[in-house]
């Protein structure tokens, strides 16, 4: 192997390796980071797969197979048999603890993939792709090639969904920084993600901000809709498409 390939088989163990070191603790020391909001990690789980069946109803795509890339404990599979009860779920992980606590979760029908350096999945095999706070724990040379692989997997005309963390806001960096399970993150904009997937390959790249009131204000949510422009929200959602 040469030294680059030396350097990313070295990445993704280090992943592994942390992922399976914080996977029984994880749902724990998130709810504990995220207390601030008036949430728990059930709220912030949903309101992304709620948010992505509402786009993917109103512009009528495909869903039938959906990926859910870096999948961890299983936190979003409750949501996807909710707002997507006729899909097939493939859950990839580069945590084989991670998975197995999942599995324990939430029994069921999903396929689960360990990641190693691609994706176990035939080319061209996916309607939707979707991926949670997942790319700020990838080293960001290695954006690229998981951008691309995401591409490979998906259909012609099948839509990434990717949300991250807002590095603009104030308190997602103090909450980001405060975390353990943070450690080795390392936040990324939404315009700075929109340019990798278009370098990628992906079509009609788009960023969305979310996420801009706490629970005491929950009143002021149904505004949030209105305010995806601005780009303050706690995090954000980049959509884009793998051309036909």
């Amino acid at each position: 192997m040469n030294q680059e390939t030396d350097k990313k088989t070295s990445g993704d163990a280090r992943l592994q390796a942390e992922f399976d070191l914080l996977a029984d603790e994880y749902h724990t020391v998130h709810k504990e980071n995220i207390a601030i909001t008036g949430e728990a990690p059930e709220y912030f789980s949903e309101y992304k797969i709620a948010d992505l069946a509402t786009w993917v109803n109103r512009m009528n795509v495909p869903s039938a197979t959906i990926l859910d890339f870096g999948s961890g404990i299983g936190n979003s599979l409750p949501y996807f048999r909710k707002h997507f009860p006729a899909s097939k779920i493939n859950c990839a992980d580069v945590s084989s603890r991670s998975i197995e606590i999942a599995q324990s979760r939430f029994p069921g029908n999903e396929e689960y993939l360990l990641i190693d350096r691609s994706i176990p999945l035939p080319t061209a095999s996916q309607d939707v792709v979707f991926s949670a706070c997942v790319f700020h724990h990838i080293p960001h040379e290695e954006h690229l090639h998981w951008l691309a692989e995401l591409r490979r997997v998906t259909k012609p005309g099948g839509v990434l969904a990717i949300y991250e963390h807002n590095p603009l806001n104030p308190l997602t960096l103090q909450a980001v920084n405060t975390c353990p399970l943070d450690v080795n993150a390392h936040l990324i904009r939404g315009g700075v993600m929109r340019r990798r997937a278009r370098k990628s390959g992906w079509a009609s790249a788009q960023v969305a901000y979310k996420v801009f009131f706490p629970a005491a204000l929950g009143k002021l949510r149904p505004l949030e809709q209105h305010l995806e422009w601005l780009g303050l929200g706690a995090q954000y959602r980049m959509l884009a498409r793998k051309n036909a």
